[in-house]
């Protein structure tokens, strides 16, 4: 698909939850839009596959919890257009020792961004969720409303459906390899490995945890983003007790604070199986996985089942395994930046999500068009997500807190 009379207004490189959505807005506002992907449609080889995703306010970081809240409603306007649910509902509960820096700074975050909380004692949270859960003296609960469950191949679907329902054209088996200032006809050039050529006026490159190499291949610039495998587990609920873990019986999405950090969701794509994992990995190519998970994880989260929740659920074992990857940032915020440059305003790059992107994938998709379109975003400080925080300073944004995510060897 060489043609050179053929100049798209945007370019979106790498269709998975961040590419498929900011092609969407962009096709929606009436720009001309190419998604490429480097391999077939909905694959599981990145980071936007899979049965579930948790949706939550909970952030110790104060920045994050408006951008979900906005997320919430993009999500349910795109269901609407499309005309199914990807979206689940249900409340979060967060846990952890009552000490815990990220704990206490998370439900100052959601105070401060006038979001209904409830901190309850271990007693409390015994009576709240029927003693589902069982939790010592020194740990307590956090219990807000805004949580939830994305199916996230069925969520990209989505977005390249309405994507294409609003005049994008979509190309699969398209891995590029080059992106290029083309002065003769101003625009960028984007080049594939099977040597098809695509001009675009902007380029947005969404390209998850293959970012750090394109990014360099193409400016030299090198993006402190690091990918990491990982995987996630169902375990299985004993026997009698499978409805009460129902996301239709009210069971929460949850995360569990401390080392490591662990998450799960309610029983929903596999009945009578629940959905607990470790929220971290081990750093990886993105070509080059092992497809296995870390033995000292999955013995941190057995130990953690039996006892969080005693006999209620198996925990001599995971019955499915499923394996994902991360591309963590040293600070595991976002990336959303122009790249500036020889490419000026011309080609931005939004990646980094850090195992926490996929629920923002509505709202990341509405900055990147915005900031295509008008060269600047609304409602959203983007200071945070710059490429500049890193230049002087490896360790990105300085947080009071430890990090969340888990990486082993």
């Amino acid at each position: 698909m060489e043609n050179r009379s053929e100049i798209f207004d945007v370019i979106v490189v790498g269709a998975g939850i961040m590419g498929s959505s900011t092609a969407y807005q962009t096709a929606k506002r009436g720009k001309k839009t190419l998604l490429l992907e480097q391999f077939d449609f909905l694959h599981h080889r990145g980071s936007s596959h899979g049965e579930s995703r948790t949706i939550r306010v909970t952030y110790p970081e104060e920045y994050y919890p408006k951008m979900v809240l906005e997320s919430e409603k993009l999500w349910e306007e795109a269901e609407a257009e499309v005309g199914y649910k990807v979206y689940f509902k249900t409340s979060q509960f967060d846990l952890g020792p009552s000490d815990n820096k990220s704990l206490q700074a998370t439900i100052s975050s959601c105070q401060k961004n006038r979001i209904p909380v409830r901190v309850l004692d271990h007693n409390q949270v015994h009576e709240e969720l029927s003693g589902k859960f069982q939790l010592t003296e020194d740990w307590i609960g956090v219990v807000t409303e805004h949580g939830g469950v994305i199916k996230p191949t069925k969520a990209v679907s989505l977005f390249q459906t309405l994507a294409i329902k609003n005049g994008a054209s979509l190309r699969d088996n398209m891995e590029v390899v080059d992106i290029k200032k083309d002065d003769s006809e101003d625009a960028i050039l984007v080049c594939t490995r099977n040597d098809q050529r695509f001009w675009g006026k902007i380029c947005i490159v969404t390209v998850g945890a293959w970012m750090k190499r394109l990014v360099e291949k193409v400016s030299g610039l090198t993006l402190p983003i690091q990918p990491l495998e990982t995987a996630v587990h169902y375990w299985k609920i004993k026997e009698g007790h499978e409805a009460q873990f129902m996301i239709d019986s009210g069971f929460p999405t949850f995360a569990s604070y401390g080392e490591p950090y662990i998450y799960g969701t309610p029983s929903l794509e596999f009945p009578g199986l629940l959905k607990i994992a470790v929220h971290g990995g081990h750093p990886c190519e993105p070509d080059e996985r092992t497809w296995a998970a870390s033995p000292s994880a999955l013995t941190a989260l057995k130990e953690w089942i039996q006892s969080k929740f005693g006999d209620l659920i198996d925990s001599s074992g995971p019955v499915v395994r499923q394996s994902c990857m991360y591309s963590m940032t040293p600070d595991e915020d976002f990336v959303i930046d122009f790249l500036d440059g020889e490419f000026g305003k011309d080609v931005l790059v939004a990646g980094g999500f850090s195992g926490h992107g996929f629920k923002m994938g509505p709202v990341v998709g509405r900055i990147l068009a915005d900031l295509a379109i008008e060269k600047q975003a609304k409602y959203v400080e983007l200071k945070h997500f710059s490429i500049k925080r890193f230049e002087g300073n490896s360790k990105g944004n300085a947080k009071d807190f430890d990090d969340q995510v888990n990486s082993v060897g």
